[in-house]
Order: structure tokens, then sequence, then C-alpha cells
């Protein structure tokens, strides 16, 4: 009995960091979620104007750390309101069978000074692949600000259908681009 006793105490020491993480809340104000591609030889810049997200993330304990972000593809947004149109429709996100994106972040990692990489799943469009993430991060007393860039490509996500299946008019290339400002209690 004292054996159990003792490796129960043991299970609960190491799961407490975990407990004790700090909860990040966004301040959605402050923070841009979108991507670039190439369409036309032009860059194409849109955000995400509804996208929520779940932090828990400490850079002293990187494995206890994660994240959610669940994005609302129906509400992307561009300077070019008619090719929004489009890529919500059946040749682009569709967002009328697929209305939400949402990457987890399962592992973190510490590169050097203030860089970072989050490693998990993008599910878009009904496919789910591997992402990373890497990112920038600063932390000065209770907020947080993080920039990052990702890279992927639309037709790993089934994006490259009919008449966009080439690299023209829209490159096969895209950016996920963070900038986020948070804060915790």
């Amino acid at each position: 009995m004292k054996g159990f006793i003792l490796a129960l105490a043991a299970v609960l020491a190491s799961t407490t960091p975990a407990l004790a993480q700090p909860h990040w809340s966004v301040d959605y104000a402050k923070s841009k979620l979108g991507f670039s591609v190439q369409w036309s030889g032009e860059p194409f810049t849109a955000t995400f104007k509804s996208w929520k997200a779940d932090i828990v993330f400490d850079p002293a304990d990187l494995v206890h750390s994660r994240a959610t972000v669940t994005i609302d593809i129906g509400s992307e947004a561009s300077d070019f309101p008619e090719n929004d149109a489009g890529l919500k429709g059946t040749q682009g996100f569709e967002t009328s069978k697929f209305p939400t994106a949402r990457f987890e972040a399962t592992k973190f990692s510490h590169g050097k000074g203030n860089s970072y990489v989050a490693e998990g799943t993008l599910t878009l469009h009904g496919m789910t692949k591997p992402v990373t993430l890497p990112f920038t991060l600063v932390i000065a007393g209770k907020t947080a600000h993080m920039t990052g860039r990702a890279s992927l490509l639309r037709a790993d996500f089934g994006l490259a259908n009919g008449e966009f299946a080439g690299e023209t008019p829209i490159g096969h290339g895209v950016t996920v681009n963070v900038d986020l400002t948070a804060s915790r209690p």
C-alpha cells in the first residue's frame, strides 16, 4: 500500500506543472490571422475576421504547452471582395461544406532567444495535415506578443481544383501569417 501511495504522489507531482500553466487570453482587437498567396503574379493578402484561440503556454514548461485555434473560414476578407466570393465558393474553401479550419499545436520547441516552433496539425477543407509554425515570442509582464509564419501548399488541402489546379493564376504556396497579442491573469 505504501508503494501505491508513493507512486500516486509521484504521478500527481509530475502533473502539477500542467495544472499551473498560464492560460492566455487573446486580445482579438490587436491580433491578426490571415494568409498571403501569389495571384496573377501579385501578392494577395487576406485576413480572417472571426477566430478563437485556446492557448496554454509556458516557456519554462513547453512539454505541457498546447494551443488550439478555430477559424471561421467564411470570415475571410481582403481588399478585393470579388475575389473573396470566389475563394469561399466551390473552387475555393467551399465554406458551405467546410465552414471552419482548426490548428492544434501539440509540441513546442525553443530555438535561440525569442524563437520557438509549434508543431501540430491543420484541418482545412476536410483534410488534416501536419504543420510547423516558427514564431517569435516576447513576454513582458502579463502580456505576450507573438508573430509567426507557416508555409503550406494549397493542393495538400484539396484547394487546387478546376481552373485553379495549376500555378496560375493562383500560386500553390500559401503563407499563413499570425500576429497575436495575449494576456494572462
